[in-house]
């Protein structure tokens, strides 16, 4: 069977992570997650303490040494040398994670990064702006999206697992903050590519989403 390159785009809390790493396993493909590479931006401009400016953000882009490793069914990233995996899922990165991929050098140099990982094939790789930009002629496009009020839920309980503490309202309010700036930036914003098959997973399980995107890819 032909070593595809899988694109899947969606807005926040979609489950594009927890599919696309599935899905990946289930390939035998390289699972890349570029969200990961934006939020190890974050966590490095956050380190500094204060107030995450866009020059502080191109700063410290600049000599960036960012690592993703997918063994075993799991990504691991490492910013500078630093394993940052768990570190780049809280509020606090989510919250300036749209300012950091806005930032036309920041993406320049992420997109580089991207495409260079999908030059063997055999990947699959999710973010906002794959099938759009990154990958414009990959094999297959996926626009992976869900209700703004099952994706709150959904990222919510994730949190709560992992003992943060925070309120739907809340997580809610941040995830359509998040979709008006992914949306509306002037680089690459989020969109469906014209070629991507859209799959609302409102719903849905996750074992019913895995299956309908390996569907797509066989």
């Amino acid at each position: 069977m032909k070593q595809l390159v899988v694109a899947i785009d969606g807005p926040a809390g979609a489950g594009k992570s927890t599919v696309a790493q599935i899905a990946a396993e289930k390939l035998g493909y390289t699972y890349i997650d570029t969200g990961a590479m934006y939020r190890g931006v974050a966590w490095k401009a956050l380190q500094q303490g204060g107030k995450v400016t866009d020059a502080r953000i191109l700063d410290v882009v600049r000599d960036i040494d960012i690592i993703l490793r997918y063994e075993g069914g799991r990504t691991t990233v490492t910013v500078d040398g630093t394993d940052v995996t768990g570190l780049i899922r809280t509020p606090e990165i989510s919250h300036i994670v749209s300012q950091v991929a806005r930032l036309g050098p920041v993406r320049e140099k992420m997109v580089a990064l991207q495409r260079k990982m999908a030059e063997q094939g055999a990947v699959l790789m999710d973010g906002r702006d794959i099938a759009t930009n990154v990958l414009p002629n990959a094999d297959v496009k996926i626009y992976l999206t869900a209700s703004i009020e099952e994706r709150a839920r959904r990222r919510c309980k994730e949190l709560q697992e992992k003992g943060h503490e925070v309120s739907l309202a809340e997580i809610q309010a941040d995830i359509a903050a998040r979709d008006k700036a992914d949306m509306e930036r002037e680089i690459s914003p989020l969109v469906r590519a014209d070629d991507a098959v859209l799959l609302d997973t409102t719903g849905m399980s996750i074992e019913t989403v895995v299956s309908k995107i390996l569907e797509m890819c066989r």
